[in-house]
């Protein structure tokens, strides 16, 4: 089992950055890719991130592509999603997810662990 905390979310103005953690608990977490997700009001579901067990093999969407970085430490059994340059298209619920495999995957229904989501607000 693997259970998932966000924090780090808040409101920030637009061109600002924030960092968002995912601590993890369970010994599984250090062999489980790892994402983030976010949803917007009204909105799907989307990919923001991916990264692998090790790692060393990232994936973005487009749209943060270039301003957001995800990380991760194994030996703290937390993940990070650093955003920069924040534009208000950001506003969401942002949701980090696992799941106990080596490859690195967009889809949301791949992904067996979830947090409970930490809300990040970007004004104008």
């Amino acid at each position: 089992q693997v259970h998932l905390v966000e924090s780090g979310g808040g409101l920030v103005q637009a061109g600002g950055s924030l960092r968002l953690s995912c601590a993890a608990s369970g010994r599984t977490f250090s062999t489980s890719n790892m994402a983030w997700f976010r949803q917007a009001p009204g909105k799907e579901r989307e990919f923001v991130a991916a990264i692998s067990w090790s790692g060393s093999s990232t994936y973005y969407a487009d749209s943060v592509k270039g301003r957001f970085t995800i990380s991760r430490d194994n030996a703290k059994n937390s993940g990070y999603l650093q955003m920069n340059s924040l534009k208000s298209e950001d506003t969401a619920v942002y949701y980090c997810a696992a799941r106990p495999a080596p490859t690195i995957t967009r889809a949301e229904g791949a992904y067996n662990y979830w947090g409970q989501g930490t809300q990040v607000t970007v004004s104008s």
